[in-house]
């Protein structure tokens, strides 16, 4: 890889995920030959659209864009309307509904709300590929928003003779959190973390797919969001209870004064 190109990859992994965007446009203004790499390579908060057909929201990406137009997993339609449009073929399509309607239950159990959305498309002979997306933002709060964005990549090798399949997952989380109160001031924590891993599963139907991806995502994010607590999170705290040993300090020592204070004018009295 490219020296400037891994500088300024690893440099828009330690900005903050919510200014990507901006951070992204900046960077490719320094190094405008970098261009296609920097937008093929940094990640970036993804996006909501409405399917006019269905009246459901779901997620852009690269993966269900063709030219300015996205795919919608609902209705299998583009917007705005793109007469050809790439499709999953037949059968992927159905595996494709039985997905989003799966992920849709499981951001219902793990965040409680949000928007999923699932795409599938055809590789080479007995494999194919797919993009489980989640978007969760919390802005219903007095004082404190943020937003958690997952994008996992997998790459399926189907095995027939064996009745089972290679399973490649590539995972991104984007996490930022904002808290703004008068006591504390505006803190604001944000970060993102990849992550790789690959499985064998077995498959005895084509539909078995769907628990295997389901099993792999599920054990990723966990092991992510354990990472973010221990990283962000404990980090923080480690933080704060430092600050708030310096204070208890400075509390002790004034206590330790009055008392001081206190005995010298007993003493004193005493003397009289």
């Amino acid at each position: 890889m490219d020296r400037k190109l891994e500088s300024a990859l690893d440099l828009m992994r330690r900005l903050p995920p919510q200014q990507v965007e901006k951070n992204l446009s900046d960077l490719i203004d320094l190094v405008p030959h970098l261009c296609e790499e920097l937008l093929s390579s940094v990640d970036q908060p993804l996006k909501i659209a409405k399917d006019p057909t269905s009246g459901k929201e779901f997620l852009l990406c690269d993966y269900n864009r063709d030219g300015d137009s996205y795919r919608s997993p609902w209705s299998n339609t583009y917007t705005p309307a793109l007469a050809d449009g790439t499709l999953p073929s037949d059968k992927l399509r159905e595996l494709e509904i039985v997905a989003n309607q799966a992920f849709e239950v499981y951001k219902e159990m793990y965040f409680d709300g949000g928007i999923s959305s699932v795409y599938l498309w055809e590789l080479e002979s007995q494999s194919f590929a797919g993009a489980i997306l989640i978007k969760k933002t919390g802005t219903n709060f007095q004082h404190n928003m943020g937003c958690w964005d997952s994008i996992h990549v997998i790459e399926i090798q189907e095995k027939p003779k064996l009745q089972s399949a290679k399973y490649k997952l590539t995972s991104t989380v984007m996490l930022w959190l904002q808290t703004s109160k008068e006591d504390s001031g505006t803190v604001i924590l944000g970060g993102s973390l990849t992550r790789q891993m690959e499985s064998d599963a077995p498959v005895p139907d084509y539909t078995y797919h769907i628990v295997n991806m389901g099993r792999i995502i599920e054990e990723m994010e966990n092991k992510i969001r354990n990472t973010l607590n221990e990283v962000y999170f404990g980090k923080t705290m480690d933080i704060v209870n430092a600050l708030r040993n310096v204070n208890k300090i400075a509390i002790e020592k004034d206590k330790e004064a009055l008392r001081d204070d206190l005995t010298s004018a007993i003493k004193k009295r005493e003397a009289l």
